[in-house]
C-alpha cells in the first residue's frame, strides 16, 4: 500500500494522474507534462514534495556532528543558509545528496530524498557521536512553489519582506497564515521557493497559493515535469544519476565537496581518487542521431559499451533529445562523440556543456 501525502485529496479533487512513486501515491501530471514544464519556466507551479524526508541535529556541537556527515562546509555558513550536500559512506559513494540548513550552531536541519528517508536516518543516527538526529519526517509537509513569478505569489501571502532572502538562503515566518520555513531553494533551475509546513496545515496553504497565484497562472504540477525540468539543468536524481556505486567528483559535483574542511566519512577515498584520476565521469549530452536516450541505455565506444545513460529526455524547453550519463573520463570533454543503444540501434549522440537549459 503506497503511502499518501497530506495534499493526496487535492491531487485527486484536481484531477492528477497519480502513480506509486519510490512507495509513494503521487501524481505524475495534471493537464500535460510539456504545459506544466513550460508553466514553470515561464510563471509559476506547485510541487507536493512532502514525501521528502526532514532530519534534525539540536543542541551544543549539532552543527560539529552535523558537519562530519556531510561534504559541504556548514562552519562556513552563516545562519539562515542552505547548502547542497553528499552524504557518504566510507567508500566515498553516496547514502543520498541532501540540502542542510543551518538555523544556528546548535540547530542543523537536513532535507532528504523521499526513498531514502529511513535509511538515511538510520546512517545519521549510527554514525552520529554526541547528538543524536531526530526523525522529523513525518512533522513537515512541503510545498514546491517554483518559476520566475513564484517570488511575487508567495510574498503576497506573506506580511515579512522576503527581498533579503537569496538563492539558498531561509527565514521562518507566516505564509497565508501558516507557519512556515520560507527556503528559497528548488529543483527546476528557476526561482522559487519551498515551504515546510505543519502537515494539517498543508492543504489550505496548497489552495491559498493557488488562489493567490490565479494572475500569474499559477496551476499545480506533477513529477513529470519535475523530472524534465530537473534533467535540463542537469541536476543529479539519487538512484539515477548518483548511488552508492559513485563518487561527488566522478558526478561532477567537486564544488559540493570541502576537501579543506575537517574530517567527514568518505573523505579519505576522495582525496586518494582525486590524486589518482577520475576513471568516469558524468555528462550532459545531446543526441545528433533521432531518438530519445532513456536511464539505463548502453553508452558505445566503438561498438563495445563503456558507460550508461543515467537520465533522458525530451527537454520541453530546447526541444532536443538529452540525456546524462557516466563515461570513460577520455570521452568526457565537450565535443566528445558517442553512441548510445537505443533498443539495438547505435545512435549518436554529443557531448555538450550543461545546464542544457539557459534562462533568455
Amino acid at each position: 500500500m503506497a503511502r499518501t501525502t497530506p495534499l493526496n485529496a487535492a491531487h485527486r479533487k484536481l484531477g492528477g494522474r497519480m502513480v506509486d512513486f519510490a512507495g509513494w501515491d503521487m501524481p505524475v501530471q495534471y493537464d500535460g507534462l510539456i504545459q506544466e514544464h513550460e508553466r514553470v519556466r515561464t510563471g509559476v507551479g506547485l510541487f507536493d514534495v512532502s514525501h521528502m524526508g526532514e532530519i534534525e541535529f539540536k543542541g551544543p556541537g549539532a552543527l560539529e556532528e552535523a558537519n562530519r556527515l556531510i561534504t559541504n562546509d556548514l562552519a562556513k555558513a552563516t545562519d539562515g543558509q542552505a547548502l547542497y550536500a553528499g552524504l557518504l559512506n566510507e567508500k566515498g559513494t553516496f547514502v543520498d545528496d541532501v540540502v542542510a540548513y543551518r538555523f544556528s550552531p546548535e540547530h542543523i536541519f537536513i532535507c532528504v530524498n523521499a526513498s531514502n528517508a529511513d535509511k538515511d536516518f538510520a546512517w545519521m543516527a549510527s554514525n552520529a557521536k554526541k547528538v543524536k538526529p531526530v526523525n522529523r519526517s513525518n512533522d513537515f509537509a512541503q510545498i514546491a512553489v517554483q518559476g520566475p513569478k513564484a517570488f511575487g505569489v508567495v510574498q503576497r501571502l506573506c506580511k515579512k519582506s522576503l527581498e533579503g532572502v537569496g538563492t539558498y538562503r531561509f527565514t521562518t515566518g507566516e505564509v497565508a497564515g501558516v507557519d512556515c520555513i520560507i527556503s528559497r531553494t528548488g529543483y527546476t533551475g528557476e526561482d522559487g521557493f519551498e515551504l515546510y509546513c505543519p502537515p494539517d496545515k498543508a492543504e489550505g496553504l496548497w489552495y491559498a497559493i493557488l488562489e493567490a497565484g490565479k494572475p500569474e497562472g499559477a496551476a499545480p504540477c506533477g513529477l513529470g515535469a519535475r523530472d524534465s525540468l530537473r534533467t535540463e539543468m542537469k541536476y543529479a536524481l539519487y538512484g539515477n544519476d548518483i548511488d552508492d556505486q559513485h563518487t561527488p567528483l566522478e558526478a561532477g559535483l567537486a564544488w559540493i565537496v570541502k576537501l579543506d574542511k575537517a574530517d567527514f566519512i568518505g573523505k579519505p577515498v576522495l582525496v586518494a581518487q582525486k590524486a589518482a584520476g577520475i576513471p568516469r565521469k558524468l555528462v550532459g549530452f545531446e543526441m545528433v542521431d533521432a531518438g530519445i536516450p532513456r536511464s539505463h541505455y548502453g553508452i558505445l565506444s566503438n561498438g563495445e559499451k563503456v558507460g550508461e545513460v543515467t537520465s533522458g529526455t525530451m527537454g520541453p524547453s530546447i526541444k532536443k533529445a538529452i540525456g546524462i550519463g557516466y563515461v570513460p573520463t577520455a570521452l568526457s570533454a565537450e565535443g566528445s562523440t558517442f553512441h548510445v543503444d537505443i533498443r539495438g540501434r547505435g545512435a549518436a549522440a554529443r557531448v555538450v556543456k550543461t545546464p542544457f537549459y539557459k534562462k533568455p
